[in-house]
């Protein structure tokens, strides 16, 4: 059998190649790889690019701090918001109580008078005029009876007996405006007396004769000629409206945190757990309320008067 001839030779052209050249390099790969460790380790013993680069970092991380802080103050405190009168009420809601004498304007005397008007807060569920009215029976009950036999009776003893009246129910009645004082109550009733002024304050059935509706959001009744449909007659006051329900952890939350900052508030951790869980709570009502409510004056009127700002609603809240 003759000698196979290869296929190239036999048809008279060249053997052809098409797989590519190796790429030449000037050094070897591990001589590339010394040459840029050598070149990192002189950049990092150069004491100028070392300077350099801590310069860098320093500027910014500086910077970070300080965009850090502007947002921080932008969306304000999560927990206590801005203060406001109304907030710094809550911390001092019994005030000072003063009982009124009945007995005449110019026998009064310092620390025996009570203000009539009925949004002076009073515990026991009592209002300054039912204490009043009271006061004014039992100082009648009270009085001594002058004899029907005018003949026999010392006018002395008479006076003296209406001196001494005067002065224990003076006694009585400064004894009664230490019970009913909320600066003497529990903490539990200046938790109920803050939420009746919550109740009174962002009530609607107070806030709608002030303040003025939402606008409509059906097209069709945005024509001044169509009416908004009539609404159910409130029974009572508003107790469930989500500004009241608000109001209302917002004075819970301004005490559990005055309670944590204390020495003891600390090592609290029951108490840390419910102001989460209020601060939260709060979190949902107010995204929803500002979805309902965005631009209206109860929303205003709410943000306003409680100090609260975005970082009480907006983005994630850590405590």
């Amino acid at each position: 059998m003759p000698p196979r001839i290869p296929v190239a030779p036999r048809l008279g052209v060249a053997k052809l190649c098409l797989r590519p050249a190796p790429a030449v390099s000037s050094y070897p790969i591990s001589w590339t790889a010394n040459v840029a460790t050598m070149a990192q380790r002189r950049k990092h013993k150069d004491p100028y690019a070392l300077a350099q680069a801590k310069q860098r970092k320093d500027a910014n991380m500086a910077r970070q701090e300080i965009l850090r802080k502007e947002r921080k103050e932008a969306l304000g405190d999560p927990v206590r918001g801005i203060s406001t009168p109304f907030l710094e009420s809550f911390d001092n809601v019994g005030g000072s109580t003063t009982i009124l004498d009945v007995t005449s304007s110019s026998s009064s005397k310092e620390g025996t008078q009570i203000k009539t008007a009925d949004d002076v807060l009073l515990n026991h569920f009592l209002k300054p005029s039912e204490l009043e009215e009271s006061i004014k029976h039992s100082y009648a009950l009270s009085e001594p009876v002058p004899a029907s036999i005018r003949d026999f009776q010392d006018p002395m003893l008479e006076e003296e007996d209406k001196k001494k009246h005067i002065e224990g129910h003076a006694r009585a009645t400064a004894a009664l405006a230490r019970i009913v004082s909320l600066a003497n109550a529990s903490q539990k009733d200046k938790t109920r007396a803050n939420i009746r002024r919550c109740i009174e304050t962002f009530g609607r059935h107070k806030t709608d004769l002030t303040l003025r509706p939402r606008a409509p959001l059906n097209p069709e009744h945005q024509d001044g000629n169509s009416q908004m449909p009539e609404k159910t007659p409130r029974a009572g006051p508003d107790t469930g409206s989500s500004e009241v329900q608000i109001a209302i952890l917002t004075a819970k939350i301004r005490v559990l945190a005055n309670q944590l900052e204390m020495p003891r508030g600390k090592k609290d951790k029951i108490n840390k757990r419910n102001l989460r869980v209020l601060v939260h709570k709060r979190q949902k009502l107010l995204k929803y309320l500002r979805r309902k409510e965005r631009g209206s004056d109860r929303w205003r009127h709410l943000v306003e008067t409680l100090g609260l700002t975005e970082g009480t609603w907006k983005g994630e809240i850590s405590l």
